[in-house]
């Protein structure tokens, strides 16, 4: 939730503004003045930060908050403070909260007052409400000020749910079960929230004591506010209040089996093998099971036999074209998405999208006193399908395991990762120790050591250490991070993403932050930063430097540019390169959210002809997005890519990539979702090693989503490409007319709970 309300916003606008290049001098000098300048004062007023929430002896109901009324017996908080744009200044807008609990659920009820035409309400999919107004509850069950459930709504009482975890931020994969309601009034909005307890991991103990919090967003003012009064400095979580008078609860058994089926049809053109190219047509049916049991209160076991590991949601698109490291694609697969911060450590040793097909799946978190636990175990038969059938490995599967060890001590911890993945004589075995320290209220710092050993099929092997050190800053005012990675030549994991070894690199960022007296401009931002980079021979790799400056207004708008200097080598080969950005965001029309991001300067061609070596041409990326919502049950939204590289005299290529995607929310639970995505690479031969490539997917799904766990899809694919088949041959033809590959599906699931 801290990235959410402070730099995500606009983070997720322009990447580029997050980790922007910067000079050496400047920031020498600002670092100066960063180590001088004390950290904002707190607000005036004292505020409380312990509660007492009451017992109740009925729930709560929306009927019982209208036109002013309350009860009596449930805990009022109305102290709300602004993060920002204000700095512990009360709400803007009137916010009270109400809180009780009764043996199964905790409540909180929140009246909110808005100006008429001023709220922000949709009827969207569960989790899509992040650019509406909402309002949130934050549980630290464990009070260790290092996790923490979230819970929002929005005014119509659509949910969403994450899990915090400090250093690493909100991971929006966390679904479970819980109920909401909201309903719009004619001073603003009332939303009602009931979490079972069964949803929750807490410690096994007749009192508890909870950090806790509450959270309103305003949209239309740039505004995030807390109770309690949550300072914009290093880490969130230990933050919150103190919450006591929960007792006698617990989360039970929890015993949940989640069965499934899917089936489905498809018609593909099969190029695959030794045999001649032909359309084929295959029909799968394929039921599965996820069952989950909590242990001891604070331990999960989930248990994945023949899991669901199908996409309903499809890959946003990227740009994979002359890309000098792989580019990779986020875990959509419900089975790993769960507790991903469990297995997180500084380096991204553990990349679940590495495990590509598996049959089973096992997997132990939680938490024991001051000990998290992680503990995965999978196969996976790809590996065995993906080589030649002389093979003697062919048809084996990969065997992997992954355990994780962590120790919370104070506002710090401390951990061990080991992974192992072993196909056949070969294997891959990787070990870390990591920690994570908090120095003060604005400085943290994060380390680790690893070391991997791998045996090729041959009997080659390979091994060697590698290291991450971070120290990071961050207040109202200043944000700096300072960070060093060493990855000696042989240092290897097939499990996690790690896209380049040999190399010494260091790199410092540096933000001030400016809020201005103004009614439209809210802040203003002055940036820098700087990478250096050598291989272990003391040969420089690259070097980067350059500056930037970033605005916020009202309406939630965001503008950023940044211009930079880079050094790169390549194949032996030095490039000096330059590039300026240019970004924009904004919501400030109520139906409509507008994207533009820009780059420009020289490019390096990493995939050149036959004959050729790489070479510097000028590239751009335009990038331009808009969302409209012309009715509140409708969102479409279009994205247009386009990624250029020329020289002087000539094209090298030229990248179209399209999608419009539009959602009709029928109901809280049933949507119907269509997606249209167009990609052309049209590329110059005679410079480029690229085959040229126009592919249409047209793509539907029907989704009933009762909640996580029960829900029902109803899908239709089709991908169109410029390919034809004439006599068992597969050749190139000029417009994408082309059925690849077609398929029909459905699946359903059905939550049980005991």
């Amino acid at each position: 939730m801290e990235d959410l309300v402070t730099e995500v916003q606009p983070a997720r606008i322009v990447q580029w503004m997050v980790r922007p290049a910067a000079g050496a001098l400047w920031l020498g000098t600002l670092i100066v003045s960063l180590c001088a300048q004390p950290a904002p004062s707190p607000p005036a007023a004292v505020q409380i930060k312990d509660i007492q929430v009451p017992k109740l002896n009925s729930p709560p109901r929306i009927e019982q908050f209208l036109n002013g009324a309350s009860r009596a017996d449930m805990r009022r908080v109305d102290d709300f403070r602004q993060r920002q744009p204000g700095d512990g200044v009360p709400v803007s807008r009137r916010t009270s909260a109400w809180i009780g609990y009764d043996n199964q659920n905790f409540y909180a009820v929140f009246v909110c007052a808005s100006p008429t035409g001023q709220t922000r309400a949709r009827m969207a999919k569960r989790e899509d409400i992040m650019s509406d107004d909402l309002v949130g509850v934050f549980f630290d069950t464990y009070h260790s000020g290092q996790r923490a459930y979230e819970f929002f709504v929005n005014p119509l009482g659509i949910q969403a749910d994450a899990a915090e975890t400090e250093g690493q931020g909100d991971d929006f994969s966390f679904d479970t079960l819980w109920y909401s309601e909201g309903r719009l009034t004619p001073d603003g909005f009332i939303a009602m929230m009931a979490i079972p307890f069964r949803s929750l991991r807490f410690a096994s103990q007749a009192v508890q004591t909870w950090g806790f919090g509450l959270f309103r967003a305003i949209p239309t003012n740039n505004e995030s506010s807390f109770w309690p009064y949550i300072a914009q400095k290093a880490g969130f979580v230990p933050q919150f209040g103190k919450m006591t008078g929960l007792e006698n609860i617990s989360p039970g058994r929890n015993l949940q089996l989640i069965p499934y089926a899917a089936f489905s049809s498809s018609h593909f053109l099969d190029q695959s093998g030794p045999g001649v190219p032909a359309f084929r047509g295959k029909k799968d049916f394929r039921p599965g099971l996820d069952a989950k049991a909590v242990i001891h209160d604070t331990l999960t076991l989930d248990v994945a036999l023949n899991p669901d590991f199908s996409q309903v949601e499809s890959d946003d698109p990227q740009v994979t074209v002359n890309q000098r490291f792989e580019v990779v694609f986020p875990e959509k697969r419900p089975f790993f998405l769960e507790n991903t911060g469990y297995f997180s450590t500084p380096e991204n040793l553990f990349f679940s999208r590495r495990i590509v097909d598996p049959e089973f799946g096992g997997r132990i978190t939680g938490k024991l006193g001051h000990w998290n636990l992680g503990v995965l175990a999978a196969d996976d038969r790809a590996p065995g399908t993906g080589i030649d059938p002389a093979d003697p490995n062919f048809g084996r599967r990969a065997a992997i395991g992954v355990v994780r060890v962590q120790r919370e001590f104070g506002k710090s911890n401390a951990g061990l990762l080991v992974t192992d993945r072993q196909f056949g004589s070969s294997y891959n075995r990787v070990a870390a120790l990591d920690t994570r320290l908090k120095l003060n209220d604005d400085w943290t710092f994060a380390g680790q050591m690893m070391t991997s050993q791998t045996r090729e099929s041959d009997g080659t092997q390979s091994g060697g250490p590698a290291y991450n050190l971070d120290i990071f800053h961050f207040n109202r005012k200043w944000i700096y991070d300072a960070n060093y990675v060493d990855r000696s030549e042989g240092f290897h994991t097939d499990l996690g993403y790690v896209p380049r070894v040999n190399m010494r690199q260091a790199n410092q960022f540096l933000m001030r932050r400016f809020r201005p007296k103004s009614k439209r401009v809210l802040g203003f931002s002055p940036r820098a930063g700087q990478t250096w980079n050598v291989d272990h021979h003391g040969v420089q790799q690259d070097w980067r430097t350059g500056g930037g400056f970033d605005l916020e207004m009202v309406g939630s708008t965001y503008i950023g540019a940044t211009l930079s200097h880079n050094f790169e080598r390549f194949q032996n080969i030095n490039f000096n390169r330059h590039d300026a950005n240019i970004g924009l965001h904004t919501e400030y029309f109520k139906r409509a959210t507008f994207d533009f991001n820009y780059a420009a300067g020289t490019r390096i061609n990493y995939n050149p002809a036959a004959g050729l070596a790489p070479f510097l041409a000028n590239g751009s990326d335009l990038q331009v997005g808009f969302t409209l919502r012309p009715i509140a049950r409708l969102k479409i939204d279009e994205a247009y890519y386009l990624t250029r590289l020329r020289t002087a005299q000539a094209s090298v290529f030229v990248n179209h990539l399209t999608r419009t995607r539009v959602n009709y929310q029928f109901s809280r639970a049933l949507s119907l979702r269509a997606i249209v995505d167009y990609n052309a690479v049209l590329e110059n031969a005679a410079l480029i090693d690229l085959r040229r490539q126009k592919r249409i997917t047209g793509d539907a799904l029907l989704t009933y989503l009762i909640h996580p766990g029960t829900a029902i899809y109803v899908g239709y694919t089709d991908h169109l490409e410029n390919l034809g088949l004439f006599n068992g041959t597969v050749r190139p033809i000029g417009f994408p007319s082309t059925t690849t590959a077609r398929q029909f599906f459905a699946k359903v699931s059905y939550l049980f709970r005991f």
